[in-house]
């Protein structure tokens, strides 16, 4: 790393008014190194050639680098120079009495643990595996119980559906990309809401298609700017969660349904609707119809036992008219020839028994939203959010446009999060964060107070991410 490319990455690192120039150098680099624009490992410019590239004196340089050697960030050997480093130190997180506390909260997955129950019902069917262990065990639409069991889902949602009309697949993700690959071409448009599943974003690539976000407003979906997109982008394929909107936990009410199936309709445009959260309503209240009930034949629901059950099933599945299921089976081929007999036979008798299970998971849940909300109201004031209705993540408006910064020093403090700008195609959303409620109240608790530390250490630095160059802020 020469000085004049780490003087551009620096960008305007000194602080308006500050004296302190040692310190805001040092503040400078430690994001660059913490955000990995310096990777661990880069040799740094002598003190001389930096001084001389940011006009200030070797001493300040010296001073600077003597500060990130201090914090671990900066290594030098006499005659070797300097380079950066990543501390890995456990004792620089003590926990509570000193010992040294060498856990990282994960809070970049939105996903709880499993369901109980799932042990007990994995018992109960292995007589009927062994039944099934004299078959092929390929079942490329799924097997008919377990189809059956999902097609009675939808009907009590609202939604009349014949075991015809469902296929089984390995993930709600599977699903995806079944459906673009059925209806999307490469250099293809697929619509999708901003913010939205950062996966999708990745799915809508992989098909070499283009996504076309629609940016989502305060309080949901920009119908009309949807109907315009619909009429003036022509794409060939949507892509909505319209239950508790991952990240938002926005979810559409039956007049929004009727508006956006009715806009799909006359685009004659087929839209992939993710329910995998539709399990999850910590409301209690009546919930919408299904957006099929509104949206004709060229609805196609996704749904998935990973958020409902355990990810660990990795079983997923679709709803979609007879002609479409066809069509998706006969694409399937290309990809797999169907899913595991074993997981097929637990969910089947987990969605045979007592729903009481899923009442416990909603209940905890919303001990855990309501644990998360106190803990950020009172350790992070400035930050704003909705409180959602179900689902499992706060979607966290900042008061200045950090996001990704605060996330990569977060994981310095023991804390993974995924900033905003993840979940749209083109970057942005810097303002804002996700943070999950699916770990243990105490857990909750403890990564807040961390994320607290992260952020008051960003905003010590007192620079923007623009001022850094590190990511453009649109």
């Amino acid at each position: 790393m020469n000085a004049r490319r780490l003087t551009q990455l620096l960008g305007v690192w000194r602080r308006h008014g500050s004296r302190q120039g040692a310190a805001d150098l040092a503040a400078g680099i430690r994001l660059l190194i913490l955000d990995g624009r310096l990777p661990a490992g880069t040799t740094l410019p002598p003190e001389r050639e930096l001084a001389t590239a940011l006009e200030i004196s070797r001493t300040m340089v010296a001073s600077a680098w003597e500060r990130l050697r201090a914090d671990g960030l900066v290594v030098s050997r006499r005659g070797a120079g300097s380079w950066t480093a990543i501390p890995t130190d456990p004792a620089r997180h003590e926990a509570p009495g000193g010992e040294p506390d060498r856990t990282v909260i994960d809070l970049a997955r939105a996903v709880p643990a499993a369901i109980p129950g799932i042990a007990a019902a994995a018992e109960t069917v292995l007589p009927r595996l062994g039944a099934e262990l004299a078959s092929h065990g390929l079942y490329e639409r799924g097997m008919p119980e377990l189809r059956a069991r999902l097609a009675e889902r939808y009907t009590e949602r609202g939604l009349p559906t014949t075991p015809d009309q469902v296929l089984v697949t390995n993930g709600a993700h599977l699903a995806l990309a079944m459906a673009l690959r059925l209806f999307v071409g490469p250099g293809d448009r697929v619509l999708i809401e901003q913010p939205t599943y950062p996966n999708a974003i990745d799915a809508v690539r992989a098909a070499h298609a283009m996504p076309v976000p629609v940016a989502m407003v305060e309080d949901g979906w920009d119908l009309d700017g949807i109907e315009a997109t619909l009429r003036q982008a022509a794409p060939r394929m949507a892509y909505v969660v319209v239950d508790f909107h991952n990240p938002t936990g926005h979810r559409l009410d039956a007049a929004g349904r009727q508006q956006l199936g009715a806009a799909l309709r006359r685009a004659r445009t087929p839209v992939v609707v993710d329910e995998t959260l539709v399990e999850l309503d910590l409301s209690g209240g009546a919930a919408p119809p299904p957006l099929g009930a509104f949206g004709g034949d060229l609805v196609i629901a996704t749904g998935s036992a990973g958020k409902s059950h355990w990810g660990g099933l990795r079983l997923g599945w679709i709803r979609a008219s007879t002609e479409i299921v066809n069509r998706l089976v006969a694409v399937r081929r290309g990809l797999d020839l169907g899913s595991p007999v074993f997981e097929q036979l637990v969910l089947t008798e987990l969605l045979a028994g007592s729903r009481e299970p899923l009442h416990e998971r909603r209940a905890m849940l919303a001990e855990h939203r309501d644990a998360l909300v106190d803990a950020v109201r009172a350790e992070c004031p400035d930050w704003t959010f909705t409180v959602p209705q179900g689902g499992l993540s706060l979607w966290c408006r900042l008061p200045a446009p950090v996001g990704t910064r605060l996330a990569a020093v977060a994981q310095n403090f023991g804390v993974r999060v995924v900033p905003g700008s993840v979940f749209s195609p083109q970057g942005g959303l810097e303002r804002w964060l996700r943070v999950p409620y699916t770990q243990p109240v105490d857990v909750l608790r403890e990564a807040v107070g961390r994320l607290a530390a992260a952020a008051a250490s960003v905003a010590e630095s007192g620079a923007t991410i623009a001022d850094n160059g590190l990511i453009p802020v649109t």
